[in-house]
């Protein structure tokens, strides 16, 4: 552990003594980070971003994404971002509510009634005034715009019917003290751990069960790991946030910040709804739908037949 973070520090201060720094033809590269793999729909999003940006200016900023959490946790990309080690961050509201508490309104459970609701919410007024109270905060952080992140539900190795099913089991959630609580109070134990190191916890039974989307459930390997059960209580529906380092930010003109912004609300708009349009037909989104996911608990068990084409071919799970 001390060695991946003493691997993680010298990367940060590799990347801050690079950072924003002219390369040919005056470009500057600006340095994106994601936990999501290659092809995640969050991933995309950012990415087409910054071909935009990159058009807009002719040249003179590249967005470099650097997908898979190779940077480090959230919590450590965070870090990193409010330094200006890392110029752009895809990061899950969870992970930002200890840094700025006004953002916990959204990560309290069972605050939207549904995937829609919340999308109603983010991309109007309030949405909006959330997004202004990081940037004013004092974090260092400049909110960029709003992802989808679909519902939260758990997924276990043992059946989950009641809350009394969940006493003594141990259940990874993001490093926030309010997702702690709320597992508590659902019955099971709240473990927070890092997104890069929740396989190995279930692998290894460090943890009973975790909760996050479906997508995740296979574009992390979790399904690979013993877990038998995915429960849909849908317990949190948490939109995701992209920001930006404020030290990048303040070496950008005027004209330059206001085409990010538009960039920004384009992209933010391109990830909705998600699942559906920013979803497409990949390889882990054929997995998803040749697994029995229904909305009251269900055994983990493959359909017969292949629903969908994927773009790639499927290593469908055992």
């Amino acid at each position: 552990m001390n060695f991946r973070r003493n691997l993680i520090s010298s990367a940060a201060a590799v990347l801050l003594s690079f950072a924003l720094i002219p390369v040919a033809s005056a470009q500057t590269v600006l340095r994106a980070s994601d936990v999501h793999p290659t092809g995640y729909p969050n991933v995309v999003a950012v990415e087409n971003m910054g071909k935009k940006l990159e058009s807009a200016t002719a040249g003179r900023y590249k967005l470099q994404m650097f997908p898979g959490g190779v940077l480090g946790s959230e919590k450590e990309v965070v870090e990193q971002t409010q330094i200006g080690a890392i110029q752009i961050a895809r990061i899950s509201l969870g992970i930002l509510g200890p840094v700025v508490p006004d953002v916990n309104v959204f990560n309290m459970p069972f605050v939207f009634r549904d995937e829609a609701h919340m999308r109603a919410v983010i991309d109007g007024p309030v949405g909006k005034e959330i997004l202004d109270k990081i940037t004013s905060s004092p974090a260092r952080l400049v909110a960029l715009g709003w992802m989808d992140s679909g519902s939260r539900s758990l997924y276990t190795k043992k059946e989950i019917k009641s809350p009394a099913d969940l006493k003594g089991l141990k259940i990874r959630v993001m490093g926030n003290p309010l997702f702690v609580d709320t597992m508590i109070a659902m019955g099971g134990n709240g473990i927070t751990m890092g997104h890069n190191d929740t396989y190995s916890a279930l692998q290894t039974g460090v943890v009973d069960g975790a909760e996050n989307n479906p997508p995740t459930l296979f574009t992390a390997n979790h399904y690979s790991t013993g877990v038998k059960f995915y429960t849909q209580t849908t317990h949190l529906i948490i939109p995701e946030i992209f920001v930006m380092s404020k030290v990048a930010w303040d070496k950008m003109s005027k004209d330059d910040q206001a085409s990010l912004m538009k960039f920004s609300r384009e992209a933010q708009w391109s990830n909705a709804p998600y699942g559906t349009r920013a979803w497409p037909n990949t390889a882990a989104s054929c997995k998803l739908q040749a697994f029995s996911l229904r909305r009251s608990t269900k055994k983990l068990s493959m359909t017969p037949q292949r629903l969908c084409v994927p773009n790639t071919a499927v290593s469908m799970p055992s």
